[in-house]
């Protein structure tokens, strides 16, 4: 890979672990200058020191809850403050699901639309206008295949991604003329903890590892494939293993998909 993100301000939301941290350090091994953002103090910290140990022209640890809507927009100006601009934004956090519609109270459907769409969309909004004032900017969110597809367990966890990729396709068709990129990345299974943090029903924590998950791709060779698509100014993109086939089953033979996911083992 270049060195095309030599000195890049990027930052990264949800980089305490698993995709984000993998980010994290991917970028900083390239020499970008990362601003890493989650709620977990410790934990950002931790890859805070990996960043600086692969080569990071610099770290910047900022703490940030997107559920904390009402914090997003002084958060965005003190990181300028000390930053200047950001050259990327790579919307990463979030939770996911693991649970029946019928048998989800209205309080999870709420909290994973709160963290994973409007606290993206918070972010976003925030930091588009030092964008736009640069004219210079590219804004990458990690999805999910369930954006292109709902499955059985992730009715709310799709709807929320469902969300992000008709915000996005939005913005991207608005910002045309301002020289900044919207790319959308849509992994499938990744083997990280987001299993084992997803909500149930009733809002607690899943607490075990899917058999899907664990068999997944490796959050570093992820991490390069994201990389290598940021770079190549890709609009959308799909990664995983044969999970991947369903955006087109789904484009093409619809009624041959839905008769699939009936039987699929996703949980």
């Amino acid at each position: 890979m270049s060195n095309f993100f030599k000195n890049k301000r990027v930052w990264i939301t949800g980089a305490s672990s698993g995709i984000g941290e993998a980010l994290s350090i991917a970028f900083a091994e390239r020499g970008a200058q990362v601003i890493l953002s989650g709620r977990n103090e410790v934990e950002i910290n931790r890859v805070s020191a990996a960043c600086s140990k692969a080569g990071a022209a610099s770290v910047l640890v900022q703490l940030l809850d997107l559920e904390r809507h009402e914090s997003i927009p002084g958060i965005v100006e003190t990181v300028l403050k000390k930053v200047g601009k950001v050259d990327i934004l790579v919307n990463n956090g979030g939770i996911s699901q693991r649970s029946l519609a019928l048998e989800t109270i209205l309080e999870v459907d709420k909290k994973l639309m709160a963290v994973n769409y409007f606290g993206t969309v918070a972010l976003t909004k925030a930091i588009l206008p030092n964008m736009l004032m640069h004219q210079l900017g590219h804004l990458v969110t990690i999805t999910s295949l369930t954006g292109k597809f709902g499955t059985p367990y992730r009715s709310s966890y799709a709807a929320s991604k469902h969300a992000l990729h008709g915000f996005f396709d939005s913005l991207r068709a608005e910002l045309t003329e301002a020289h900044i990129k919207v790319t959308l990345i849509c992994p499938g299974f990744v083997r990280t903890n987001v299993s084992k943090n997803a909500l149930t029903g009733d809002g607690a924590k899943l607490g075990t590892m899917d058999e899907a998950t664990d068999k997944g791709m490796e959050p570093d060779r992820l991490a390069y494939k994201i990389l290598q698509a940021i770079e190549q100014g890709k609009e959308e993109v799909y990664f995983g293993g044969k999970e991947v086939l369903g955006v087109y089953l789904k484009r093409f033979f619809p009624h041959y998909f839905a008769k699939m996911l009936r039987k699929a083992k996703v949980r």
